[in-house]
């Protein structure tokens, strides 16, 4: 990839913005031919033929020769030439981090999953991070200088616009995406872990042309993903979707946020983290009673999940509980924004129908009938690897939109 291009289009040049919105639409729509490619950008043949033929040569466009049709000329297929340029997403779990590289046609070129990492908001944590990073990319094969952007995943507020995080690693009065940036030698940008997980969902995932969605993402934590029309709905800040911080329980559980009643107190993963431990403390048996008795080693999310995909009674119900907690306040959401596709992601949805099964029936019981009948209720398709998907593809699409 030509470096003198990304400078041009960080300068907004008139030809870099038009060949950034080529580049847009290959990410959206894959190959398409010249005259396809001017209807939908609105410009003349000639003007996207003299385009195309400067990023032919500038090698981040190639030529898939003749496209086969039923008579008449067949027109030449264009597309994004996938060497020209790569893309690496990191996505922060609680006790692993997940890296991947795509190439710039978005096929995913090495991934490393559940690389051990045990996360801590601090600067030592941050630096833990960064040696990963950077272990990652020591290890490819690729030319390293083609790596054009990092997108870091995190959880809590972020403004991905002005590369700051207020909840995680803000221990400089500079943006997180700076501070990265220097540590890194590359450029990095940030956002959140559930938008990440969306916007994964969307490119490569269960979505198959719905434009309205909710990705919901049942976690350590809570929160919520929303695409409107085709794009992802950041709100004014960056801080749309915080979902688990709406006050609706009358108890005294303190929540991360420093509040007492968030729905993230008693629906998310921390909450069957807590309640489970809570009941075998109580006397209630599971197969993972012996395990916490052991409290030097705390037990993990996983763990639990792989309890309940075991058929532990204990740890199924609990579930079950969260699911329609879930759902009653799901209801709200589609009462409000009609979507036509309503996505369970995050580590409670590997449980799958434990889960979605009491979040439909709540969903049936508390929605207006008229709206949740548009509204389909899914699991998510890349499961664990959403995160990382969206990390990857949100590294290249914010090179490229406006």
């Amino acid at each position: 990839m030509n470096q003198q291009f990304l400078k041009e289009i960080e300068k907004g040049s008139k030809s870099a913005l038009v060949k950034k919105r080529i580049i847009t639409h290959y990410i959206y729509n894959g190959s398409s031919t010249i005259p396809d490619l001017s209807k939908e950008l609105d410009l003349s043949v000639p003007t996207v033929t003299k385009f195309i033929g400067e990023m032919c040569d500038d090698g981040y466009i190639n030529d898939y020769g003749k496209l086969e049709t039923s008579g008449g000329r067949h027109p030449n297929l264009y597309g994004l030439n996938p060497e020209s340029g790569y893309f690496l997403g990191v996505d922060i779990k609680r006790f692993a981090v997940n890296i991947g590289l795509i190439n710039f046609k978005g096929d995913m070129v090495e991934l490393k999953m559940n690389i051990p990492y045990n996360f801590e908001n601090s600067i030592e944590g941050m630096n833990e991070l960064c040696k990963l990073i950077l272990n990652f990319i020591r290890k490819l094969t690729i030319n390293k200088e083609k790596i054009l952007n990092i997108n870091v995943n995190v959880s809590g507020r972020v403004n991905p616009e002005s590369g700051y995080s207020f909840s995680q690693f803000n221990f400089e009065e500079r943006p997180l995406a700076d501070v990265l940036s220097e540590k890194l030698g590359y450029k990095v940008t940030v956002d959140n872990d559930t938008r990440a997980m969306t916007y994964g969902e969307y490119m490569q995932g269960c979505v198959k042309g719905e434009k309205d969605i909710i990705f919901v993402n049942v976690s350590w934590g809570l929160g919520i993903g929303i695409i409107i029309d085709g794009k992802i709905y950041t709100g004014k800040s960056g801080f749309s979707g915080e979902f688990g911080h709406m006050s609706t329980y009358d108890n005294e559980i303190i929540c991360h946020c420093g509040k007492k009643g968030c729905l993230e107190t008693e629906a998310s993963g921390s909450a069957l983290h807590r309640i489970l431990l809570e009941r075998i403390r109580n006397g209630e048996s599971s197969i993972l009673s012996t395990r916490i008795a052991a409290e030097e080693d705390p037990i993990t999310l996983d763990e639990i999940i792989a309890a309940v995909n075991k058929e532990d009674l204990l740890c199924i119900e609990i579930v079950e509980e969260i699911g329609q907690k879930l759902g009653k306040q799901i209801a709200g959401l589609i009462n409000i924004f009609n979507p036509e596709l309503v996505i369970i992601g995050g580590t409670l949805s590997l449980t799958s129908d434990y889960i979605t099964q009491p979040i439909k029936t709540a969903v049936r019981k508390y929605s207006l009938n008229l709206v949740n009948k548009d509204s389909a209720i899914i699991t998510s398709k890349l499961k664990d690897k959403a995160g990382i998907v969206g990390a990857c593809m949100l590294a290249r699409s914010r090179m490229f939109e406006s």
